[in-house]
């Protein structure tokens, strides 16, 4: 079965907000620099630091990013949250908190009328996260 894993694109701190996002959620980070890659040669020197290809995997969570960003320059928006779906309450708070740190809760963790714990927040990077736990 195909399924989607979050690929978020960063200007130039990839490497910091992954080392965040590891903390937060745990997991193994793997990070390839565009000075590590084939493509190297053919890019600025000035870029050989940037990350071209960063995944965190714990379990069946995935999230890959990079620093590689179009000519016209990173645009931020509402468009996308990552929806992390959690195993328990307590997970729920633990990821809510790391990730809120240095960001802004939106909307803090509650019941809600469907039956879950849920809220939202958007961490220091600008991203837009939707924590969940079904209780049910």
């Amino acid at each position: 079965m195909a399924h989607i894993n979050s690929y978020l694109t960063f200007n130039g701190n990839c490497r910091e907000a992954m080392i965040f996002y590891q903390a937060c959620l745990g997991g193994e980070l793997t990070l390839q620099t565009i000075g590590e890659s084939p493509i190297a040669t053919k890019m600025p020197r000035y870029l050989e630091k940037s990350i071209l290809h960063a995944v965190l995997a714990k379990d069946d969570l995935v999230i890959m990013a990079t620093d590689m960003v179009e000519e016209v320059g990173l645009i931020k928006g509402n468009a996308i949250s990552m929806m992390l779906n959690c195993n328990s309450e307590e997970e729920a708070h633990q990821f809510y908190n790391k990730l809120a740190q240095g960001g802004k809760a939106v909307h803090p963790l509650q019941e809600t009328f469907w039956g879950a714990i849920f809220g939202d927040l958007t961490d220091r990077y600008g991203n837009n996260w939707l924590i969940n736990y079904d209780n049910q």
